[in-house]
């Protein structure tokens, strides 16, 4: 006697050996014996054999046509013996009455299980719907599969087309474009990305690089709503100083200006005034929303997204020939031994007398030229008139600096220039990819780029241990020491940050361009009109949460904006490569195989460098370069002379030269999982930046 029965849905046969009242014991074809409750048990049999049975039923059951068993299947519940009377005839066999149980058992949209060997008829309404279901789903397929064939020939389909970064970054693994990627990928033993490229998908390096960062970043678009510039309620006193900017030329958001007070007097006032949108732009506006929403501005070379919209800029940038409203700080220095003597800040409208433009002043304003070494017939009688101030300013940017280099425990070496970006033909507009580069120097620690650093830094730690002294939280940068390592970190409280050498740093002199800085500038207009009972008045309150969250949102925007930067500065490089049909460069080994170029913005890893020491100077052979992966790979083909400087000096800028080296795009297609239903069934921050 042979039984067949039911196993957690999966149907077996087997020799019946012995019987119990509430169990069956049964030898299975492999000589297996296993025990079987009763009610599992759904048909006794003689005959055929286990193996003949299950083959032939099964043949049987793939004839029966679904619509058709449905048709004749009662319309209570049923067992499967009942469905094989109805469908094959009254005296259905052993045969046919197992075929009718597989045909059950596969078609559940037909048919529900009632209990073991049981079951009924689906609804009308609901089988319907699930026949409408498969039949989608089986369109759905037929599309994956003509998507994928055209992926593997060579051609892009246009709906992949369009959710290309979703896709390769943050896709829906139920979409049927991701699928038909992975399908083509499979099928053509080809990655993602390079079967994309292939197929035409991306039609611009550039545009490829830009479009994922707005997809990352810039989901709902660029643009911002029509917004209005608040005016300032306050009426604010005029500063009796001439003030004076010092930016780049492509600075829109001239967010702080210089001043001098008193030069031949023995007691000489430093004025660093901060453009004011903290005045006007109260928190949870509209406008403070926006700035909210981004952040900070994206810098790339050739173009940039601002926090603010240009409408709201310009009615609170420092712009020559205007009272600009600001919170200026005032530093009182002896100005012999430049000892500070005071120190208090101001709400006021500033008279901007120019804005200075460092890249077009740099080679007139040089240490000579401020000494009085060299002639000022280079420069303009606006400029000349500012000699003596800028000469005050630069000795006392060294006094500064030399402080700071006490308190840090070693001097600020500036061995490397900062590199400038230039595109022809840009004019305003977003760059295409393919327009012609300049990349130039411009010598870090340059007098005019020190002045201003210098001052930026003691506005930023004067202001935040003021805040603190205040008892009112502000957003600080804090470093614990410089051992390798030690990153800086955001925080609400007021700690020493070493690689500036200073007890406190609180950035709040770019409100124009950072969120951090309006955030602190609200705190310091507290304490500018309410000194030690600020706490009570500021925005934000001591352990406020909403602190906690501008900085994380804060930081995860600012290194995704930084990040995007400097890939952007590396294609531009890379394009420059090409554009001036450079093959070799000459380069420093930085460790291993990495080296950094010594005239471009350029970290490389290369071939061949095995057993050189850290610091070796060498020559270069370019390879191939890639646009999307923004990767360019060497090969040594020279020992050059070692460098004269000590090669221990920069190993911290060294150690982060290593993320400038393009590394594989971290894709999240991965053609080795399995299908997801299946499975469930700045502008750059200069030396001030910290």
């Amino acid at each position: 006697m042979h039984i067949l029965f039911d196993e957690a849905g999966k149907l077996l046969t087997g020799r019946l050996l012995s019987e119990a009242e509430s169990s069956l014991q049964v030898e299975l074809e492999s000589g297996k014996r296993v025990k079987v409750k009763a009610p599992h048990a759904l048909l006794r049999f003689e005959k055929p054999a286990p193996s003949q049975l299950m083959s032939a039923a099964t043949a049987l059951a793939d004839t029966m046509e679904l619509d058709l068993a449905y048709e004749f299947a009662p319309e209570d519940e049923f067992g499967f013996a009942d469905l094989a009377h109805e469908y094959f005839s009254d005296n259905a066999g052993t045969t046919e009455q197992v075929a009718a149980l597989l045909c059950l058992q596969g078609a559940p949209h037909y048919f529900r299980r009632a209990g073991k060997g049981r079951y009924k008829k689906a609804p009308p309404e609901i089988l319907a719907q699930a026949l409408a279901a498969i039949e989608k789903k089986k369109q759905v397929q037929a599309q994956i599969e003509a998507w994928a064939a055209e992926l593997a020939s060579g051609t892009c389909p246009e709906p992949v087309r369009q959710q290309l970064y979703k896709i390769l970054f943050r896709p829906d693994k139920n979409a049927p474009e991701y699928k038909a990627v992975v399908e083509a990928a499979r099928s053509s033993h080809t990655a993602p990305l390079t079967l994309l490229q292939n197929a035409g998908a991306i039609r611009s390096a550039y545009q490829f690089h830009w479009q994922r960062f707005l997809f990352d970043q810039f989901p709902k678009g660029t643009g911002f709503p029509a917004l209005q510039a608040p005016g300032i309620a306050d009426e604010l006193p005029l500063a009796p100083v001439q003030a004076f900017s010092i930016d780049d030329s492509a600075t829109t958001e001239i967010d702080d200006a210089l001043s001098l007070q008193g030069l031949g007097s023995g007691s000489v006032t430093l004025g660093i005034h901060i453009a004011a949108p903290g005045l006007a732009v109260a928190p949870d506006s509209v406008i403070d929303q926006v700035a909210r929403t981004r952040l900070s501005t994206v810098y790339m070379p050739g173009h940039k997204l601002t926090m603010l919209p240009d409408d709201v800029v310009q009615a609170y940038t420092l712009q020559a020939g205007r009272d600009c409203p600001a919170v200026s700080l005032y530093v009182t220095f002896d100005e012999t031994t430049l000892a500070v003597t005071e120190s208090r800040t101001a709400l006021e409208r500033v008279p901007i007398a120019a804005n200075l433009r460092h890249d077009q002043l740099d080679s007139v304003i040089t240490e000579a030229w401020l000494t009085g070494e060299a002639p000022t017939g280079g420069a303009s009688a606006e400029v000349a008139a500012l000699q003596p101030s800028l000469a005050f300013l630069f000795r006392l940017a060294l006094h500064l600096k030399a402080q700071r280099e006490v308190v840090r425990g070693k001097p600020e070496n500036f061995t490397r220039p900062d590199y400038t970006f230039r595109l022809e033909g840009v004019d305003g507009e977003a760059p295409q990819g393919d327009e012609s580069v300049v990349i130039g120097t411009r010598k870090r620690g340059a007098p005019l780029d020190l002045m201003v650093a210098e001052a930026m830094i003691l506005a930023n730690s004067t202001w935040g241990t003021w805040l603190a002294d205040c008892g009112v939280p502000g957003i600080y940068r804090s470093q614990a020491s410089l051992q390798p390592g030690v990153k800086v970190r955001m925080g609400t409280k007021a700690q020493p940050h070493a690689g500036i050498g200073v007890k406190s740093y609180a950035w709040s002199t770019s409100p124009l361009r950072r969120y951090v800085d309006l955030v602190n500038q609200w705190q310091i207009i507290a304490c500018a009109r309410h000194g030690k009972t600020a706490a009570l008045a500021a925005p934000f309150k001591p352990k406020d949460a909403s602190l906690f969250s501008v900085i994380s949102a804060f930081d995860a925007a600012y290194t995704a904006y930084n990040g995007f930067q400097n890939g952007m500065e590396r294609y531009w490089t890379l394009q420059y490569l090409r554009q001036q049909d450079i093959t070799e460069v000459t380069a420093t080994l930085i460790k291993d195989n990495l080296v950094r170029a010594d005239t471009l913005p350029l970290v490389l890893q290369v071939l061949g460098a095995e057993g050189l020491p850290r610091g070796a100077h060498v020559r270069v052979r370019l390879g191939e370069i890639d646009d999307i992966t923004l990767d360019v790979h060497g090969t040594v083909i020279e020992r050059l002379d070692l460098p004269v400087e000590d090669v221990e000096e920069n190993a911290s800028e060294d150690t982060e030269d290593e993320a400038l080296a393009a590394a594989p795009l971290a894709l999240a297609i991965d053609v080795n999982e399995p299908d997801a239903e299946t499975a469930q069934s700045p502008q750059t921050p200069g030396p001030a930046a910290g």
